[in-house]
């Protein structure tokens, strides 16, 4: 069985824990085990919140998109924002260790760090950047939606 999800949300701080809260009820729900979701829920709070702060003008009547997918032994999510996007194609960021002096950065080295499979890059022919990641599922026995 497969679950999909998309939201519209408007670019304000309290849009993230709305999605990371939404992402958790649905894996729970499925049967998936605690230890992946609280990974994914922390890569999806990071993923919004760089939407929130770079995906458009300084108001925050622009919005972004969450699409979460979970479908057969893996859940991809997808955050796409309407804002200037990356200047070229990036590569995901090295791991580095965090120096408390530098704080840009950080969240996609912790996607990273969280996903087994992470894309940068920007929106087809459009403005705005698309970060997409996915990870392995794991499930707790008799989970209602496991993967046969």
């Amino acid at each position: 069985m497969s679950i999909w999800w998309s939201l519209h949300l408007r670019r304000e701080a309290a849009s993230v824990p709305l999605a990371r809260r939404l992402l958790l009820g649905t894996m729970e729900t499925a049967g998936v085990d605690p230890d992946v979701s609280y990974d994914l829920s922390l890569a999806l709070s990071e993923a919004c919140a760089n939407a929130v702060e770079h995906g458009g003008q300084q108001d925050s009547s622009t919005a972004y998109r969450v699409t979460a997918y979970l479908d057969g032994e893996k859940c991809r999510i997808e955050v796409t924002d309407s804002g200037p996007g990356f200047a070229r194609p990036q590569p995901v960021p090295p791991l580095r260790p965090v120096s408390g002096e530098s704080e840009n950065g950080r969240g996609l080295c912790l996607i990273q760090e969280l996903a087994d499979h992470v894309h940068i890059g920007n929106k087809p022919g459009r403005r705005g950047a698309v970060v997409s990641f996915d990870k392995i599922l794991k499930w707790k026995k008799d989970a209602p939606l496991m993967a046969v």
